[in-house]
């Protein structure tokens, strides 16, 4: 930046200007810091880089571009890390517990490093699917110019001439379960199906988290659809830090970009390609930290204006990588605002609307003789959006489905209780679950987990073992973006808070329907009075530690499972 233009410092001037401040910038010298340096605005460059999983094992790397990027823009850039859990590795054990736990103590961290240093910007570089919403929550909270990156997504491995993922690793075990497959193919499959790095391949909460946040305005365009490894992926990482430098002299803040209709842009654009069930909890905790007034009732109202057009996994056929080779996400968000479904004028980090971002973009290749993982928009995979609140007396305050239509849009079946994920998955696995069964998980929930864990194990087993048409499973827990079935999460109130899941008794009838949106224990309302007066709930699952917290502290599940809702 020239002189004649120089970079404001809101926060850093405090910091380190005066002959008060020279204690600071003695220290800071020690790391690098010159005279010039101390007149540059501070942008926090802010990695969840780790060797726990393959999601985030490059993003120190990614990060050292965007170090370069902020200080060819004219600022000084000041490295820091945070955490990452796995969910892919802990998935099935106590340890998912955490899960959600680190989306708080990412943000936590990011916001007490950047305002604790009194950083003027942030970029901040998430892979796993938790690392995303922390950094968003960090950037809601600090309201300091920022730019979001997606750390992006991996190549999928190959099995038998076909493409495999880490789900298909979980289903591949329901499938040895059944005997469809010996130990040597189980290995097999375990070994080829992560190559290298990036986030897991298909529309699941990595990618859709990423998704949201571009659609949203807050990550550079592109972003979202790019793979882990390569010179785009290093491009966007060096523009981003050299774009944050930009903003902070445009004085453009997150306030100015994550409003209303850029939530609502964002869930639109999710929808329609077929996003996690985790964006819902994810959102509505950004936007509670952006003060910004979201609700389920708002996911509900959406999910009837916007078709399913991606075929993608975990229900279709396609990963990212696929989606990328045909323009990514960007064609999608012009197909919305061209039918007047996105709000153009919204701002995004590029100081531009999302209008102008996509005036050029170009639409997807022909349907179907030149890809077929966009459908039409008169040619849907469903009608309407495959996410859906229900409601009724199993769920009066909301839950969240997860239902595509292709296991069609009812069901009523027999209910099979379990206490918790453990043993639900060794249910499955025996072949206690049979067609007909709704598989309850309970105490599962934010509270009750504590950590409202994911239920891939036992969605991927009833896959593995040949029942996703033939078996429903509902929760109090939430499930993986890799999750796919007749599956519904986030049921509220939780059993350990006293829901009315905590009373369902092996045997019962429940009755999903996915077009009315109602979830229902069919018994009778003397039963149920009586049951809901005689039960005693669970209470928290853990009362001391970092799980301890966030049981005390976590809202509900319908409320984004934040927890300084009730400070």
């Amino acid at each position: 930046m020239s002189e004649q233009t120089p970079c404001k410092r809101p926060h850093s001037a405090t910091l380190v200007d005066g002959n008060d401040r020279a204690p600071a910038r003695s220290m800071l010298r020690a790391v690098g810091f010159t005279d010039e340096d101390f007149k540059k605005p501070q942008v926090g460059i802010a990695s969840t880089g780790s060797d726990l999983t393959p999601c985030n094992m490059h993003i120190d790397e990614l990060a050292e571009h965007a170090t370069k990027g902020a200080d060819a823009g004219g600022a000084k850039p000041v490295n820091f890390s945070t955490i990452t859990i796995s969910d892919g590795i802990s998935m099935g054990t106590k340890g998912m517990r955490y899960s959600l736990v680190s989306r708080e103590v990412i943000a936590d961290s990011i916001e007490t490093v950047m305002a604790g240093e009194s950083m003027d910007g942030l970029v901040a570089i998430g892979g796993c699917d938790k690392n995303m919403p922390g950094c968003m929550i960090a950037i809601a909270r600090l309201n300091r110019p920022a730019v979001f990156v997606y750390g992006g997504s991996i190549l999928p491995g190959i099995h038998k001439d076909k493409p495999v993922d880490i789900v298909s690793v979980f289903e591949a075990v329901g499938r040895h379960a059944k005997g469809e497959i010996d130990d040597a193919e189980l290995k097999e499959i375990e070994s080829c199906a992560i190559p290298g790095a990036g986030s897991c391949g298909g529309m699941y909460t990595a990618n859709s988290m990423a998704t949201a946040i571009e659609a949203l305005g807050m990550s550079l365009p592109g972003s979202s659809a790019q793979l882990a490894v390569g010179k785009e992926k290093r491009d966007d990482c060096f523009n981003a830090g050299k774009q944050v430098a930009k903003l902070i002299e445009l004085d453009l803040k997150p306030s100015d970009i994550m409003t209303k209709p850029a939530f609502e842009n964002a869930i639109k654009t999710c929808l329609a390609l077929g996003g996690s069930t985790n964006i819902i909890l994810h959102l509505l905790a950004i936007a509670h930290a952006a003060d910004v007034d979201l609700t389920i009732d708002d996911f509900e109202r959406l999910a009837e204006q916007i078709p399913l057009l991606a075929d993608v996994k975990p229900f279709g056929k396609y990963n990212m990588s696929h989606l990328i080779r045909i323009g990514g996400i960007q064609p999608m968000m012009r197909i919305l605002l061209d039918r007047g479904l996105l709000d153009g004028s919204c701002m995004t980090v590029t100081g531009k609307t999302i209008a102008e971002n996509l005036a050029n973009v170009q639409p997807y290749p022909a349907y179907p003789d030149q890809q077929d993982i966009i459908r039409p928009w008169d040619q849907p995979i469903k009608e309407t959006a495959h996410l859906r609140i229900l409601r009724g007396n199993l769920a009066p305050t909301g839950a969240v489905g997860k239902i595509t239509g292709k296991e069609g849009l009812y069901f009523k079946g027999t209910a099979k209780v379990y206490e918790n994920e453990e043993d639900s998955l060794q249910g499955i696995l025996r072949g206690d679950v049979v067609a007909g069964d709704i598989v309850v998980i309970r105490n599962e929930g934010p509270v009750g987990g504590p950590g409202m864990r994911e239920m891939l194990s036992p969605t991927s087993a009833v896959a593995g073992r040949g029942l996703i048409k033939e078996v429903a499973l509902i929760t109090d827990g939430r499930f993986s973006g890799g999750s796919h079935g007749f599956d519904v999460g986030h049921i509220t109130p939780e059993a350990a808070c006293g829901g009315p899941i905590g009373i369902v008794q092996n045997g019962d009838e429940i009755e999903i329907d996915a077009v009315k949106n109602t979830i229902s224990l069919n018994i009778p309302q003397d039963e149920y009075d009586r049951r809901m007066a005689a039960f005693v709930p669970k209470g928290p699952g853990e009362t001391r530690g970092v799980l301890g917290k966030f049981a005390k502290l976590a809202a509900s599940a319908s409320e984004g499972a934040v927890t300084d809702k009730n400070l």
